[in-house]
């Protein structure tokens, strides 16, 4: 779109921010503000930063946001935006508008004919999504990209972001099946895209999209999936020289030999991954936190050390507002991540109590559960706090973290691993006490629930 082609509210839009000499991430945090959200998270401010260069290029009206713009231009939602043409009467044909005029909301208008006209063709070009879970994510990407593969684009990276977060707190088959039906969609316009410079885009996202899918697939205990997607993010991360993507895959790979208890192939995957991506990264610290509880496993009490000196070393390094939740994210406390664990395993249980306390205390506060953040972390937390108990011989305190653990519907998988191994641990040292027997049949049970059904937790997250 031209520059004289922008309506009369686009430009305004532009001008009423640069005036205030406002950025667009200033302005998105500001508008955050008016609509009451103090302290957006850094993915929710970039997401909406997006947005605003769509409005000022008069690519999508903003109106869920009118009110919130006006306050924060002094004015009134009636004088920024005009009025919407009235719409049809149920049942009657829409027309196609009149030609665009700068301000009348053609461009919503515009957008509401191609709903219409698209309505019935949007997945014609892939059959096999059929009205799936998905299916409105493939339409809302159909429509609003249909003028530019650009935008298509820009929207593959918000879904992403999106994606993210909601793989760490939703039933991970639901977002599975989501996932792919995007994934399967990207490809399919890679395909179309040709020799165009945004095919190496849609390559790229659809290296991110397969990573989030190997993730999911962890948490419903879907390994050999999980392993197929990490190997095409890998691929498609060598194609496009962003070693990050790399990096993230192998760290599933040896989070998935960890839970599975080959500690060997988990230390060894976690080396490798420390390689591909520099200090500096998120994934970085993660990885040698991976590699600090692997070697506690296997017993290398040193190698055990150096890593949680190097992790820690690592978090120092990373810049200011890396995120903190979803599944790129790492959390800051006063210990690396999996420094409990690590204590657990080299047979040190009081002071794996007491770094599990500090965790919870610090990542997974009340109002952070009650917003459903961490929900997987938080339950290994307990399970590995109830496990640290059971070592010190405290049964009613082990016990009431593992009770805690499993309330809900079945967690992921990882979950349950720490789950039984606390049942396994509760047996050999309470014999016979009632209190272990209740923790086992509960166990039991959250074993016979469906996986990745309502309400189920997922994503490993975060991990003390």
């Amino acid at each position: 779109m031209s520059e004289s082609d922008r309506p009369e509210w686009a430009v305004r839009l532009q001008l009423e921010r640069e005036r205030r000499g406002w950025g667009k991430w200033e302005t998105a945090r500001r508008l955050f503000a008016e609509s009451g959200i103090m302290h957006p998270e850094s993915k929710q401010v970039k997401a909406l930063a997006r947005q605003i260069s769509r409005w000022e290029a008069g690519k999508h009206c903003p109106t869920d946001w009118a009110i919130g713009l006006a306050r924060l231009y002094d004015t009134t939602p009636e004088e920024l935006f005009p009025s919407p043409p009235e719409q049809p009467a149920r049942g009657s044909v829409m027309r196609q508008p009149a030609a665009r005029q700068p301000g009348d909301w053609g461009e919503v208008s515009e957008l509401l004919r191609r709903v219409f006209i698209k309505q019935s063709a949007a997945f014609a070009a892939m059959p096999a999504l059929g009205r799936g879970p998905g299916h409105r994510v493939i339409q809302a990407l159909e429509i609003l990209g249909s003028d530019r593969l650009a935008d298509t684009v820009d929207g593959l990276g918000e879904l992403i972001d999106h994606y993210a977060g909601s793989v760490c707190a939703l039933p991970p088959a639901e977002v599975y099946d989501e996932l792919l039906a995007v994934r399967s969609f990207a490809d399919h316009l890679r395909e179309g895209a040709g020799t165009s410079p945004l095919s190496a885009d849609l390559a790229l996202a659809s290296g991110w999209l397969s990573h989030l899918l190997a993730v999911a697939a962890c948490d419903m205990g879907e390994h050999a999936a999980a392993r197929l997607w990490c190997s095409d993010a890998e691929r498609r991360s060598e194609q496009a020289r962003q070693p990050d993507l790399a990096a993230w895959s192998v760290l599933t790979r040896a989070m998935i030999a960890f839970y599975q208890g080959h500690s060997r192939q988990s230390l060894t995957l976690s080396a490798k991954g420390q390689q591909i991506a520099p200090v500096g990264t998120v994934v970085h610290a993660k990885l040698a936190s991976q590699e600090m509880r692997a070697a506690a496993m296997v017993g290398e009490v040193d190698r055990m050390t150096r890593a949680r000196t190097h992790a820690a070393a690592a978090i120092s390094a990373l810049p200011d507002g890396i995120p903190e939740t979803g599944a790129f994210s790492i959390a800051l406390a006063e210990d690396p991540p999996y420094t409990a664990t690590s204590l657990l395993l080299a047979g040190r249980s009081r002071e794996a109590v007491a770094a599990t306390g500090r965790v919870i205390q610090t990542v997974y506060r009340p109002e952070r559960r009650q917003r459903g953040e961490h929900p997987s972390g938080y339950a290994r937390s307990l399970l590995i706090l109830g496990l640290a108990h059971a070592e010190t011989r405290q049964l009613d305190q082990a016990v009431a973290a593992g009770y805690d653990a499993l309330a809900g519907s079945r967690p992921a998988w990882p979950t349950m691993v720490l789950a039984g191994r606390l049942d396994r641990v509760l047996s050999q040292n309470f014999a016979g006490a009632r209190q272990a027997e209740d923790y086992h049949a509960r166990y039991l049970e959250a074993c016979s629930l469906p996986a990745g059904g309502a309400g189920q937790l997922a994503a490993p997250d975060e991990d003390v």
